[in-house]
């Protein structure tokens, strides 16, 4: 007799992959709503990426959208075999750099002073902090920021890295490399 093992429930997040497979083949067979889920599973960290990189939420807003835009509109060219989030990873990454390379110098004040459970002396410490780390940032070159962002922000291995940028993953480490050196420099 056949012994029948436990039946294990596997967690959404086990198994992102086939489900995110499984979705676009319902959005490739018309489900146009099944897109949806997409954007909902991926949103913020395509967001969190690309506001580092640009550094202006309206902007990031803006070309966050448009990458899961062009992204429905090219389901066809994607490759099942490889993981979407890389894909759709690197469509957003290709729209920031696009942005940067077509933006002007511009400085902005940006009025995002939310309050804190911190004292004030900390609370500001804190913001001016965040603020030499951005304006560090801006001042990497556009192909620096973007590793940077990946590995610390996105808290990507350097294999999803060497996937999303296509490139072999010893040149994302030496890259890397290179890009911190580069930013140490600028904050210091």
């Amino acid at each position: 007799m056949i012994r029948r093992q436990p039946h294990k429930k596997i967690n959404a997040d086990d198994m992102p992959e086939l489900q995110d497979k499984d979705i676009i083949l319902r959005c490739r067979n018309g489900d146009v709503e099944a897109f949806g889920e997409i954007v909902q599973r991926y949103q913020k960290m395509i967001y969190t990426i690309v506001y580092r990189m640009v550094t202006d939420p309206a902007s990031a807003d803006d070309i966050t959208q448009t990458a899961f835009i062009k992204a429905y509109e090219n389901l066809d060219r994607y490759k099942p075999e490889h993981p979407f989030f890389h894909w759709i990873h690197r469509i957003a990454v290709n729209e920031a750099l696009n942005y940067i390379k077509q933006r002007k110098r511009v400085v902005e004040l940006t009025d995002s002073h939310e309050s804190s459970e911190d004292d004030p002396e900390t609370e500001y410490s804190r913001n001016e902090l965040q603020e030499q780390i951005d304006r560090a940032l801006e001042d990497l070159k556009p192909d620096s920021r973007i590793l940077i962002v990946l590995r610390h922000f996105g808290e990507l291995s350097y294999r999803e890295i060497s996937e999303i940028l296509d490139v072999p993953e010893k040149t994302v480490k030496s890259r890397l490399f290179s890009a911190r050196q580069e930013l140490r420099s600028i904050l210091l």
